[in-house]
């Protein structure tokens, strides 16, 4: 098999991805405490793929109580070098109507809970940001959905509110000034902690919704959005599917080298504890 593991992360709607081969399941355990739910390897189309149910299988863990260290770190355990992340949304703009895919390139984040960094304490990182999504990953997901046929958006803004309610009408309005393209709860914080993981990390948004601020639209409701959901889970894993081939290789974008020059705290006063806590993270620049 040629290329790094690939890792899926799956979310409203998404618990299982078909057609995967040779499947095992793995618990792991983390210095951040439990991920969402055992990972599920496997292989597809020759390709080693890791998934993980987001909010774990039964759908019971609430955005704002996911441990997002812990699955991300996860990931990188089992040398996933690539995140594929699947995420419903709410559509901020007219022309992105319900059922359609969006490939964000961007996230705001308006969260007020969430921890987004491994480096909380004892070495300090800053790894640069600016452009929060690996454009391998992207560009072969926005080309799988194309070849489906798939009503496909590729850029826009991810706006990442806190939840778990769903916005109010006055909320809803101001977001749109703020032009913003899609809303979820859930992305922003994997896409951080991806990077300094130094993973390749996108986001697969299905949009289910128009929020609360279309005028001719239904409020969005749980039950709506879940039929969406449900029509658009083939076409989530068929993209997956035909993307998978375009991610291999070395990898040369700068989420594979993220914490090289982020790494800000002088390596002789970092705690030994500290480096065995964070060793998978920084062994490759801090013995």
């Amino acid at each position: 098999m040629s290329g790094g593991k690939i890792g899926v992360i799956g979310g409203s709607g998404l618990y299982a991805i078909a057609g995967l081969e040779h499947v095992t399941e793995v618990q792991v355990e983390t210095p951040f405490g439990p991920p969402s739910d055992a990972y599920i390897l496997g292989t597809l189309h020759g390709r080693e793929l890791v998934f993980l149910p987001r909010h774990g299988r039964g759908h019971r863990v609430p955005p704002s109580a996911l441990n997002f260290r812990a699955n991300i770190y996860g990931l990188k355990s089992l040398g996933v070098e690539w995140v594929i992340s699947v995420s419903a949304v709410g559509s901020m703009r007219e022309a992105i109507h319900p059922g359609d895919l969006v490939i964000p390139d961007q996230f705001f984040d308006h969260t007020r809970t969430r921890v987004s960094t491994f480096f909380d304490r004892d070495v300090v990182v800053h790894v640069t940001f600016a452009d929060p999504v690996c454009h391998i990953v992207a560009r072969a997901l926005h080309e799988a959905a194309t070849q489906l046929g798939a009503t496909v958006h590729f850029g826009g803004t991810y706006l990442c509110i806190e939840g778990p309610q769903f916005s109010t009408r006055a909320e809803s309005r101001i977001y749109r000034q703020w032009g913003v393209d899609v809303i979820g709860m859930t992305n922003l914080p994997e896409a951080r902690l991806a990077r300094e993981a130094e993973l390749c990390y996108a986001t697969l948004a299905l949009a289910t919704d128009y929020d609360c601020w279309h005028t001719s639209a239904a409020d969005v409701d749980i039950g709506a959005i879940l039929a969406i959901l449900q029509r658009n889970v083939k076409l989530a894993q068929d993209v997956i599917g035909r993307a998978i081939p375009h991610l291999q290789g070395a990898r040369t974008c700068p989420c594979s080298s993220a914490l090289k020059q982020a790494i800000i705290t002088a390596p002789e006063i970092i705690p030994a504890a500290a480096k065995e806590r964070l060793g998978l993270l920084l062994r490759p620049y801090i013995p």
